[in-house]
């Protein structure tokens, strides 16, 4: 075996290598020629003629060579094994490598004249191997027997077979070698898989050998019957190759393009690269990259498996040319880029690389394609999700993600250590936009966002609120001598640098001023209230800043009244919590405005408090929201609606019961496993548990908000718009969260008959309803008219206090059965007290 040459241009290590060799064939057959052999004469062939004609059979066995891939090479196969049996017993031992040399020296001239194109050295190189094999396989056969014009006895054939081997491992070992000096590939794995894919035409060699050395001795007219069957063994050697072949293409294009399966352009890239080289056993490979935004990235690779990258700037070439191994890279007619192949001299592609190269082109060009859409989409997804909690002028976090990241932040904070919250705001910054415009006014708050920035230490958190508002949490307020027992004048004194700092005077827009602020500070120990209640402590702290004239003011409890009592009724609220007297529910039903049937019924939580009497949800829900207890209330009421719901179905009535969410309450991923809880305990169906959400959500696009409300619905609770066209473009909220029902505001209700643009919403409204398939329900329903104007509009369903007033829950039964008694008989009592 010999390998073939896989470069244009043999490296240094590659000549080092041919050196080596040729210094040890050379002496090895000068050796043997310079050794004194008696040689009898065999009838009419004289030594010379003996040694000729084994350099002669050596030649033709290199002539007859078959190919076959190992890497960015080949490996030639041959009737070496043969020719040396022959060799060995047509001449001394001590002649065959110099008539190796010989031999293989012509053969290989003629093979580079006629096919291949081989530099002098590299000739001398493969004559080199093969006698070194040949020397050692004569060694290892003579150590046994002589078989130099001796009969042929199983001991003979078993000495020849033993030379062979040693013949083969020689000469796989140097092939291998080769290879593996020219792409630094393990030589190892080379060796073995020459090895396998000369296995069958070894033992053929053998036979054959054996077969003409028996020819001779009998009578050498039996040698005419060789050529046919030396040519039916060429074929069945050749036909075993190309299966080999065959199989280690498609099997090393399989694996190739699983592993494009990517969605990262750089991996499908690299993995596109090793692919064309093991499949095609190239020298190189390149893939152009053609991105979005015009530009071009090249991925190179050579055999020895690196792959490098970089930025190319010239186009993408407008014709191919002939060269076999430049393919376009398109799907659906749309270039993607430019794959090269550059195949081995001694190995041009044939017809089938050819079509393996393009299918393989194809599936390259998809997965690119892929990688890059996906890419572009994933970064428009980050794009979108950074922008959505980040000020687009400043780059800081935003009002919602600040509220989202500062509770989390004081989660994290060991409970009663103290924080601080600073609220910032720019004085008389409405003159400098109104004076020198609204560009100096962004420069200006710019400035400002860099200055805070790098007087923010880490764990901190800066956040720009709406217009010149800033707000800094600090959550480790320890002095440097780790005192923490007077928390609040190291707040203040942190206050006060920041509006030193921010009074260095700046230049903005052409005109050098200095910025001048006020801060309020608020300090509390963690876990006493969420970011939102120190937010608006430290808004009242900055408002008697701005009034009392200073700089910097402290929150004080004592001038906020309304903290105060909201903090007392936060208490009274846990209590209440605790026992089941207290919070109880208002139930208002809604009704078909064409059957008159219940559609479902709405829970309203009242409090009746020991105290203070009979409070709305307008007197404490907004203390909740801005609360801890939030999620403890909010698992409350759902269990108390759904205590209602079981009971109803106890009663053989099938009614949806709906419950009001904070929007707060979608940030908590719990939220879908407690109701999934709650629903289990309760054996109440989730269909039947309806969430009312409002629009306001839409403002946060924060990713748990998305992921709370899909784990709802895929639970199977049905979702409600509540006050459905009060908020933020309602459309986009329609079509980011899918929902069951939307629920038009009274505001619009109550207007619709005297003012063209609310009737309009209402109709556009049940129109959109119809087109979505939802349910649009109506919301305050105060009168006839009312009625009869949604009901010509194709309102599904409507409530308000035309219909029926919040009721206790032992009440609503009744209610519900007579609604669905009259829907049945046709009777459409639309007033609790009789009236039409």
């Amino acid at each position: 075996m010999t390998a073939q040459r896989a470069t244009a241009a043999a490296p240094r290590r590659i000549r080092a290598l041919h050196i080596v060799v040729l210094a040890i064939a050379l002496p090895a057959a000068i050796a043997g020629l310079l050794i004194p052999v008696d040689v009898p004469s065999a009838g009419d062939l004289s030594p010379l003629a003996r040694a000729g004609i084994a350099a002669g059979v050596m030649a033709l066995c290199q002539l007859a060579r078959l190919r076959f891939r190992v890497g960015a090479g080949a490996v030639s196969v041959t009737w070496g094994e043969a020719a040396f049996i022959v060799g060995l017993y047509l001449a001394p031992a001590e002649w065959l490598p110099a008539a190796t040399f010989a031999g293989a020296l012509v053969a290989w001239i003629l093979l580079t004249f006629f096919t291949d194109r081989r530099s002098p050295l590299e000739i001398l190189h493969v004559a080199g191997s093969l006698t070194v094999a040949v020397a050692v396989g004569a060694v290892a056969t003579r150590a046994v027997a002589d078989p130099f014009d001796a009969r042929l006895t199983p001991a003979l054939a078993g000495a020849l077979a033993l030379g062979s081997l040693a013949y083969l491992l020689v000469t796989g070992w140097l092939a291998a070698l080769t290879l593996s000096v020219r792409h630094a590939r393990p030589a190892g794995g080379l060796f073995l898989r020459a090895l396998r894919a000369k296995l069958l035409m070894f033992v053929g060699n053998i036979l054959v050998g054996l077969l003409v050395v028996s020819m001779i001795e009998r009578d050498l007219r039996w040698l005419l019957l060789l050529p046919p069957a030396l040519w039916l063994l060429q074929q069945t050697y050749g036909h075993r190759l190309r299966a080999d072949e065959e199989r280690r293409l498609w099997s090393a294009f399989a694996h190739a393009t699983r592993e494009l399966s990517q969605l990262d352009e750089r991996i499908v890239a690299t993995a596109g690269v090793s692919g064309a080289l093991s499949i095609f056993g190239a020298e190189a490979v390149e893939i152009d990259v053609v991105r979005p935004d015009g530009k071009r990235r090249r991925y190179t690779g050579d055999a020895s498996g690196t792959v490098s990258e970089a930025d190319v700037s010239e186009p993408l070439p407008e014709t191919l040319g002939d060269d076999p191994g430049l393919v376009p890279l398109r799907v659906a007619g749309s270039p993607v880029g430019l794959l090269r192949v550059r195949f081995p001299r001694a190995l041009e592609p044939g017809e089938r690389e050819r079509m393996a190269l393009s299918a393989y082109a194809d599936a390259l060009a998809t997965a690119l394609h892929d990688a890059t859409t996906h890419q572009a989409l994933k970064a428009l997804t980050d794009r979108s999700a950074y922008e959505a909690v980040h000020d687009p002028l400043t780059q800081l976090p935003n009002r919602a993600a600040f509220l989202l990241k500062g509770d989390a932040a004081l989660r994290r904070v060991v409970r009663e250590v103290p924080v601080a919250l600073l609220l910032l705001d720019v004085d008389r910054f409405k003159e400098v936009n109104d004076t020198l415009g609204h560009a100096a006014g962004d420069e200006l708050l710019q400035a400002i966002a860099a200055r805070l920035t790098a007087l923010t230490e880490p764990g901190e958190l800066l956040a720009r609120f709406d217009g010149d508002e800033f707000a800094l949490l600090v959550t480790d307020l320890e002095t440097p001598d780790g005192d923490r027992s007077s928390p609040m004048p190291q707040a203040l004194r942190r206050a006060r640098a920041l509006v030193e700092h921010l009074a260095t005077p700046t230049e903005v827009a052409g005109v050098v001023m200095s910025v001048e602020a006020s801060v309020g500070v608020v300090v509390a120990p963690a876990g006493s209230a969420d970011v939102a209640e120190l937010v608006r402590r430290a808004e009242n702290a900055m408002y008697q800043a701005k009034e009392g004239g200073g700089s910097v003011a402290w929150y004080d409890s004592a001038k906020d009244e309304a903290s105060t009592d909201r903090l007392a009724l936060l208490a009274e609220l846990r209590e209440a919590l605790a026992v089941d007297d207290q919070l109880v529910l208002a139930l208002q039903p809604a009704v078909d405005l064409d059957t008159g049937a219940p559609t479902g019924v709405e829970a309203l939580i009242r409090w009746r408090h020991p105290r203070r009497g009979s409070l709305s949800p307008v007197d404490f829900v907004r203390s909740v929201e801005g609360s801890d207890l939030l999620a403890p209330f909010t698992r409350y009421v759902v269990d108390k609606a759904l205590t209602v719901a079981a009971e109803w179905s106890r009663e053989g009535l099938d009614v949806p019961i709906s419950v009001n969410l904070s929007p707060r309450s979608l940030l908590d991923p719990h939220l879908p496993a407690d109701i999934a809880e709650l629903l289990r305990r309760h054996r109440v169906p989730p269909r039947r548990l309806v969430l009312e959400i409002t629009e306001t959500v839409v403002l946060s696009e924060l990713e748990v908000i998305d992921e709370v409300l899909s784990a709802l619905r895929d639970l199977g609770v049905q979702l409600s718009v509540d006050d459905f066209g009060t908020g933020y473009s309602s459309f986009t909220f329609l079509t980011r969260i899918p929902v069951h029902e939307v629920k038009i505001d009274r505001s619009f209700v109550r207007t619709m008959a005297d003012a063209p643009i609310s009737a309009a919403i209402v109709n556009a409204t049940v129109d959109l309803g119809h087109r979505l398939g939802l349910r649009v329900v109506a919301e305050g329903v105060e009168t006839a008219d009312q009625r009869a104007a949604l009901a010509a509009l194709g309102c599904s369903a409507a409530q308000g206090y035309h219909f029926f007033k919040p009721m206790p829950a032992d009440k609503i039964v009744a209610v519900l059965r007579s609604l669905l008694d009259s829907a049945q008989a046709q009777v459409f009592p639309l007033r609790a007290d009789g009236a039409s």
